[in-house]
C-alpha cells in the first residue's frame, strides 16, 4: 500500500518546510497504514536521515514501561491499584498507586533529586528511592494533571521487584525481541544522529551528552529508528497477544487525566498520551532527550499512524508532536480507509440467534437486533446496529460496545420457550410497544 502522489508531495512539502523554520539538523517522518511503514519524508543533511537512523526516544520509552506494567497485571503478580509500597518499599510517597503514577494522577513533582537526570549519568535504584521524600508529592493524587518522569523510574523499579529481571532485560525479552525492534536499543548503536542543541543567534551546533539514565532509564533512555518506531505504532493499533491482549492495550487508551480542562483536546491514559483532532481521538506519546524531540500519534480505527524523530532539542523543533497529528489528520483526510465491501453471508444463522433477530421495542423506540457470522448479536436503533453482545451462556449475552458494554442481554421467554423479551441491564425490550411491561 503506497500513499497517492498528492498526498506524498503534501507531506514531503510540511516536513522540509518545518526543516528549515526549526533549523533542524535533520527531520525524519514515517507514515504507517495497515501496520506497515507506506512513506519516508525527510529533510537536512547533519546526517542525511534514513528509516535505519537512530535517534533516541526520549519519554515514548514510558509507553513501553507501562506495556510491561500492564502484562504483569494480566499475569495476576500485580493490580493497578496497589500501593507503591506493596511492590517498592522504601519511599515516602508509597500510598500511591501504580495507576496514579501510570496516568500522572499521582501528584509527585516532574523530576528525581539531583542534577538534571537527562543529561547526567544516572543513578541506581536504592537512590533513587531513597531521594523520594514527602516533598515529592506537590498535591494530592486525582487533584489534577501533572507529568512525572519520576513516577516512570518508580514504575521500572516496580517492575525489576516483580519480575526479578532489571527493566532492560524484561523489556527485550518480552516487547522488543516478540515484535522484531531490532534496532530499538537500550545505547545508541551505528548508524545514529548525534542530537544538538542549535545557537539562537549564530546558527552552530553544541553537541549534547548521550547519558545512561540509570533507574530512570524507564522513563526516557531507548533509542530507535523510524522503521522500529513504526512497527511499534502499528502494534498500539493491532496488538498480537503474545506482547498484550488486545482489550488491555484499549484499557491503556481509557482516559485517566484531562490534561487540558479548557478545552478538552489532550489526556493521559495508562501509560498512553490521548490528543482530540475534531472527532478524532488519536493516542501516542512524545519524546525529548537533550539534542532529540521525537513523536508517536496513532489512529486505531483506521490502523494509521505518524512516526518521527529530530535531532536538535528547543522550541523550534518541540513541535514535532504537533507536525505528527497535522500529517495524520492530512493522510485521513486525503486517504479515508477504504470501504470493506458488503458481501451475503454464506448460511443463516442457527435458529436459536435467528429468533432474536429484528426489530425490538423499549419505552416506544423502536430498536433492531443483527446476527453477524462469528454468531455475536448486533442491536441499535435502526440502520445504527453499533451494540455487540457476545453468547455467554443459555439465554444469556455479555455487552462488548457502546453504552451496553458489560452489561448483561437476558432472553426472556414465555411458557412455550418463545423469546419474548430482552432484558438488557433491567430494560426490558418486546416484540411490540404494545407489550412494554
Amino acid at each position: 500500500m503506497t500513499l497517492l502522489a498528492e498526498t506524498a508531495r503534501r507531506i514531503d512539502t510540511l516536513v522540509a518546510q518545518t526543516q528549515a523554520a526549526g533549523r533542524t539538523p535533520s527531520l525524519a517522518l514515517g507514515i504507517v497504514r495497515d501496520g506497515a511503514l507506506v512513506h519516508l519524508a525527510t529533510a537536512g543533511d547533519h546526517p542525511r536521515p534514513d528509516a535505519d537512523l537512530q535517534y533516541r526516544l526520549g519519554s515514548i520509552t514510558k509507553t513501553m514501561t507501562a506495556t510491561l506494567v500492564m502484562r504483569e497485571r494480566d499475569a495476576g503478580r500485580l493490580t493497578l491499584d496497589d500501593p507503591l509500597e506493596r511492590h517498592l518499599p522504601g519511599t515516602a510517597v508509597g500510598g500511591l498507586t501504580l495507576r496514579q503514577l501510570l496516568g500522572h494522577a499521582s501528584g509527585l513533582q516532574r523530576e528525581p533529586d539531583g542534577p538534571w537526570w537527562e543529561r547526567t549519568g544516572g543513578t541506581d535504584l536504592a537512590t533513587l528511592v531513597a531521594g523520594v521524600t514527602t516533598d515529592k508529592v506537590g498535591y494530592p493524587a486525582w487533584r489534577g494533571y501533572h507529568y512525572s518522569n519520576l513516577a516512570y523510574g518508580l514504575l521500572g523499579g516496580v517492575l525489576e521487584r516483580v519480575t526479578g529481571t532489571p527493566w532492560a532485560r524484561l523489556l527485550t525479552e518480552r516487547v522488543l525481541d516478540p515484535l522484531g525492534l531490532r534496532r530499538t536499543t537500550y545505547r545508541a548503536t551505528e548508524p545514529y544522529a548525534r542530537g544538538y542543541v542549535v545557537h539562537p543567534w549564530h546558527d552552530t551546533l553544541r553537541e549534547e551528552p548521550r547519558t545512561d539514565t540509570g533507574a530512570m532509564a524507564p522513563a526516557g533512555q531507548l533509542w530507535s529508528t523510524v522503521t522500529d518506531l513504526a512497527r511499534w505504532a502499528a502494534f498500539l493499533a493491532d496488538p498480537t497477544d503474545e506482547v498484550l491482549a488486545a482489550d488491555t492495550l484499549t484499557e491503556m487508551c481509557t482516559p485517566v487525566m484531562l490534561n487540558d480542562l479548557d478545552s478538552w483536546r489532550g489526556g493521559h491514559g495508562l501509560g498512553l498520551e490521548l490528543y482530540r483532532d475534531g472527532d478524532r481521538v488519536y493516542v501516542g506519546h512524545g519524546g525529548s532527550m537533550p539534542g532529540y524531540v521525537a513523536a508517536l500519534t496513532v489512529h486505531r480505527p483506521s490502523r494509521t499512524a505518524v512516526v518521527g524523530f529530530a535531532n536538535s532539542y528547543g522550541f523550534r523543533t518541540g513541535h514535532i508532536g504537533g507536525l505528527s497529528r497535522q500529517l495524520l489528520t492530512l493522510v485521513l483526510d486525503a486517504e479515508p480507509t477504504p470501504v470493506v465491501p458488503w458481501r451475503p453471508a454464506a448460511a443463516p444463522p442457527p435458529a436459536e440467534l435467528a429468533e432474536l433477530t429484528g426489530r425490538w421495542w423499549w419505552m416506544g423506540i423502536e430498536y433492531e437486533v443483527r446476527a453477524d457470522p462469528a454468531g455475536d448479536l448486533w442491536a441499535g436503533r435502526p440502520g445504527e446496529p453499533t451494540l455487540r453482545f457476545t453468547r455467554t451462556g443459555p439465554d444469556r449475552w455479555r455487552g462488548r460496545s457502546g453504552e451496553e458494554d458489560s452489561e448483561v442481554l437476558a432472553v426472556l421467554r414465555d411458557p412455550d420457550g418463545r423469546a419474548v423479551g430482552l432484558d438488557i441491564g433491567t430494560f426490558v425490550f418486546t416484540r411490540t410497544p404494545d407489550q412494554e411491561p
